[in-house]
């Protein structure tokens, strides 16, 4: 009953809560994203829209380790209806809603179960407690780090994807559940300094379990308790931001910098670094405590159990052109993700059809959590606004590639504004890669989806 009172007294706006996060901040490296809200105007804001994404799909006929006999659908229709507002209650208030709402037609989807399905990404309010100084409680995306592909110091990413047409990792990471939190923040001349706490409201549920539409999914946000603190400042032409985080045990430490190289490069790096077990350790540990795993499931593919240091790393540049086009190019570093060994283990175990569904497990561990599933990765992302100079016009594309094995998986992407109410995007995704690589050992192999958008 504590927790409950606890919840309802967050979202309910005990204490108001800050401002929309900018989201085009979350793409420019070395910016401050949880700096303090602006000013807020006279009047309240709201942006809302509606959505039609039709997708089509392929899939790979055959398997090194077999995902099932089940085949998805080869098409799939999303209507879905979003919702961005903002109310100024006072000179030092504001509450702020984010939420969508989508119904998703496809064979074997049944109604409403499993086609409807309710996102409450944010909602939270924002008390100017003192100038510069802020109070924020409820539902808040929280965005850590200055990378495109992978952050390591984005700890709140864990278990908070929702549906939508891109998977620009940009696009997952603007887009996404908030978690419920108290957050302290003071801005001052050249930083910030911000605490957080996130309660645990619920236990742990298993991956994958279909919630009914309105379920707000605190479990999956709030199962642990934790807590975070950042501190950033700049130091002439160098924004460094150093960060220390807790949860269920384990503490880790983070830092981003951001640095321009003449006029048009800017180079970043994020790190993180704690003691914990390996992806597998933790995914079979998850699965027993949620019950998903009997508890005499085996640790296979065999690691060790031992906790030890490990180091999360994201390192690239980020080059702006002339004409409106960027470039970054990344490094990803993922110490608790699979080895060149473990991958083979994976392939050797998955083998066996007894094993098989424990193996894809592992692989929707890491996915749940927004984590790579191996250790070395490289991340390209272009973007060119407005090209051949159309107007209203945006291309970007992206690829993701395992550098141990070669194996790619990327997206092109496209969108054409008409007017200031009506958008046209497609999305065409695929992975390439052996029988016997990351990308290539996937049910699916292609997908394009084309979205209409109303702006309201």
């Amino acid at each position: 009953m504590r927790k409950a009172a606890f919840l309802i007294a967050l979202v309910g706006a005990v204490f108001p809560a800050a401002a929309q996060e900018n989201g085009d901040l979350a793409r420019i490296p070395g910016a401050v994203e949880n700096a303090a809200p602006p000013p807020a105007t006279a009047e309240d804001h709201g942006k809302y829209s509606l959505a039609n994404a039709a997708g089509w799909y392929g899939y790979r006929g055959t398997f090194a380790v077999s995902p099932g006999a089940d085949i998805p659908s080869r098409w799939n229709d999303r209507v879905s209806a979003d919702a961005l507002v903002t109310w100024k209650l006072s000179e030092t208030v504001r509450v702020t809603v984010s939420d969508v709402l989508s119904a998703s037609f496809a064979d074997g989807i049944g109604f409403p179960r499993q086609s409807v399905r309710n996102d409450l990404r944010e909602l939270y309010a924002t008390w100017e407690v003192a100038p510069e100084t802020y109070l924020e409680a409820g539902r808040i995306n929280v965005r850590y780090g200055v990378a495109f592909g992978y952050n390591p110091t984005d700890f709140f990413r864990a278990r908070t994807s929702v549906a939508q047409s891109s998977s620009d990792p940009g696009e997952l990471r603007n887009n996404r559940l908030g978690t419920v939190m108290v957050r302290g923040q003071h801005v001052f001349d050249g930083g910030s300094l911000e605490v957080i706490y996130a309660p645990k409201l619920h236990s742990p549920v298993p991956m994958g379990g279909t919630a009914w539409p309105l379920d707000p999914k605190i479990d999956q946000t709030n199962g642990t308790d934790r807590v975070s603190a950042a501190f950033s400042f700049e130091w002439e032409e160098f924004s460094p931001q150093l960060l220390a985080f807790y949860d269920s045990g384990r503490l880790k430490f983070g830092f981003n910098a951001s640095h321009p190289i003449g006029n048009t490069i800017i180079a970043y790096a994020s790190w993180a670094g704690g003691q914990a077990p390996s992806e597998i350790v933790d995914a079979i540990a998850f699965g027993k405590r949620t019950r998903m795993l009997p508890s005499f499931t085996p640790l296979l593919p065999p690691v060790a159990t031992g906790r030890g240091f490990k180091n999360d790393i994201s390192a690239g540049a980020y080059w702006n052109g002339e004409d409106k086009e960027t470039i970054s190019i990344e490094y990803n570093f993922h110490q608790a993700g699979f080895s060149q060994d473990e991958w083979r283990g994976w392939f050797a175990t998955g083998a066996d059809p007894k094993f098989a569904s424990l193996m894809w497990y592992l692989r929707g561990y890491a996915a749940d959590r927004q984590d790579p599933a191996s250790r070395h990765q490289a991340f390209v992302r272009a973007d060119w606004a407005e090209p051949f100079h159309i107007l209203h016009a945006d291309l970007n594309a992206y690829v993701m590639t395992n550098l141990a094995d070669g194996a790619c998986s990327g997206q092109l992407g496209g969108s054409y504004d008409f007017s200031d109410y009506w958008s046209v995007g497609a999305y065409l995704s695929a992975s390439t890669g052996g029988r016997k690589s990351e990308w290539g050992s996937l049910r699916s192999a292609s997908s394009a989806i084309i979205q209409v958008v109303r702006y309201l």
